[in-house]
């Protein structure tokens, strides 16, 4: 496929679909761009300029047609103290710096490494998600009243059944245009967009952050910058690996998070504070039915107008209809046949499931639970790959041992292949042969020459052979028994 027909096929394969979907997406990100912009302590318009810069710069950049970036409640946390601290042109500044770390990232190719994230942690991860976004929902519907439980219930019946009828408009724009035209008509009084903070009524600005250019700043905004960066990358890599799943597409997970850097960047430099990926928009927009970059992009570009031409209509729609589209991005995000299938899941990917989805949960925190996971993932795998290696004693004369080892030799087995050699007696000669073994590391090398010594103590003379190239040159930089020897020895091989 040439550069043409492919960037045709991500732009304009489907514009219909991605604008709509885009328009609903937009009107979703507004009240969560200003609700993280309180989080993080700074005024609304710092959240909404860095989700319409975001957006339309990743649009371009972006490695993941069709995901939504912007301002986020997981990098909002993360920026508390420093507001608090040193003010916001130090966060400005530490946007930047979380740009250019994650392009760094992108450049070294570091992306592609999410794939070692397992599945079990990827259900943790999106179920955990599901249940942030439902538990946001609850300071809109605690203490509201029967008028907003109304309005909810009235915008879910819209969402899942409009699309029985017809699937020619998301059923969320419609739920969304539906509550909002009756909620001015009759007057009720419910909260609306309005009431979550002042929108801000200019085009944003090129500023360079007034900070002092010295080491000092550096050391102030670089500890925030390097979380970010990495709390920004987890998410969105992950989230692209989601989209991937349900869109049944590949993505580009280095240039990815290349884009994420120059999208915070921009940010930065156009007051906003650094985003990354947003699983809820996301799922948003691909239930919605877009598929291409034309639907990030117009999700951007469509909420600049919003705030800055139709501010007065977007602050009257009540935040019932949001929320009812955010129970019904919670709803399809969960995974709910992991829970149905926990007695019959290995036991192990079930700890790591709930692990993940339970850390996160309680520390509101993608990156801890996410870690967790990984960690538990590994040492599972380590310990089954470990028990792998097996030694077998097989015939040999009178007098003789002979072994055959197989399996991956590391520092997860080590233990296994030492205790292995257990033979009582005092042979003449031993021979361990690995031609169907793997070493892998130094921890492996020196099992080899604890059973080497071990059997040298007892003078016989031991021979280890079909080791490969790899193992060979390894054992011969590290390993000691092929230059030690015992005086008491026979020999060595």
């Amino acid at each position: 496929m040439s550069v043409f027909q492919s960037a045709r096929e991500q732009w304009l394969a489907q514009p219909r679909k991605d604008l709509l979907a885009g328009t609903v997406v937009a009107l979703a990100l507004i009240p969560e761009a200003i609700a993280f912009s309180i989080i993080a302590g700074v005024d609304p318009a710092v959240g909404l300029y860095a989700s319409f810069v975001i957006a339309v710069t990743i649009a371009f950049v972006g490695g993941r047609p069709a995901m939504i970036s912007a301002a986020t409640g997981a990098m909002a946390l993360l920026m508390v103290t420093l507001v608090r601290d040193h003010g916001l042109e130090y966060l400005f500044a530490a946007s930047i710096l979380t740009g250019v770390f994650q392009i760094g990232v992108g450049i070294l190719k570091l992306g592609r490494y999410i794939k070692f994230v397992s599945s079990s942690v990827m259900t943790g991860f999106v179920n955990s998600l599901a249940i942030l976004i439902f538990m946001a929902q609850l300071p809109e519907l605690i203490g509201m009243g029967w008028q907003t439980y109304g309005l909810v219930a009235a915008g879910l019946a819209v969402i899942y059944g409009l699309p029985r009828l017809t699937k020619a408009v998301p059923s969320a724009l419609v739920a969304i245009v539906l509550l909002s035209g009756f909620v001015m008509w009759s007057g009720m009084d419910v909260r609306t967009v309005g009431d979550m903070g002042e929108m801000p009524s200019t085009f944003p600005m090129f500023h360079i952050p007034m900070v002092p250019l010295t080491w000092e700043t550096f050391a102030i905004i670089a500890p925030v910058a390097a979380t970010l960066a990495f709390v920004g990358l987890l998410e969105s890599l992950l989230t692209a690996n989601l989209l991937d799943d349900i869109t049944d597409t590949p993505s580009d997970k280095d240039r990815e998070t290349r884009g994420q850097g120059i999208a915070n960047i921009a940010a930065g430099f156009f007051g906003g504070m650094a985003g990354c990926a947003m699983i809820g928009q996301s799922i948003i927009n691909v239930t919605s039915g877009a598929r291409g970059r034309l639907s990030t992009l117009w999700a951007g570009l469509f909420l600049l107008f919003l705030i800055l031409v139709l501010q007065d209509w977007v602050a009257r729609i009540p935040m019932a209809a949001l929320v009812a589209v955010m129970i019904m991005v919670s709803i399809g995000t969960f995974n709910w046949n992991s829970v149905l299938k926990l007695r019959t899941m290995p036991f192990q990917s079930s700890v790591v499931m709930l692990a993940t989805t339970i850390t996160v949960v309680l520390t509101h925190d993608l990156s801890k639970g996410v870690v967790l996971g990984v960690i538990l993932s590994a040492i599972f795998f380590m310990r089954k790959v470990g028990k792998t290696v097996v030694v077998e004693e097989v015939e040999a004369p009178e007098g003789e041992l002979k072994y055959r080892v197989s399996g991956n030799l590391f520092f997860a087995s080590a233990d296994v292949f030492a205790a292995s050699f257990e033979h009582h007696g005092h042979p003449t000669v031993v021979e361990i042969d690995m031609s169907n073994a793997h070493l892998w590391d130094v921890t492996g090398v020196v099992a080899v020459d604890k059973v080497v010594f071990r059997y040298r103590r007892q003078g016989a003379r031991v021979v280890v052979s079909g080791m490969n190239l790899a193992a060979q040159t390894l054992v011969t930089k590290l390993g000691r028994h092929e230059k030690e020897h015992l005086p008491t020895g026979a020999g060595a091989h």
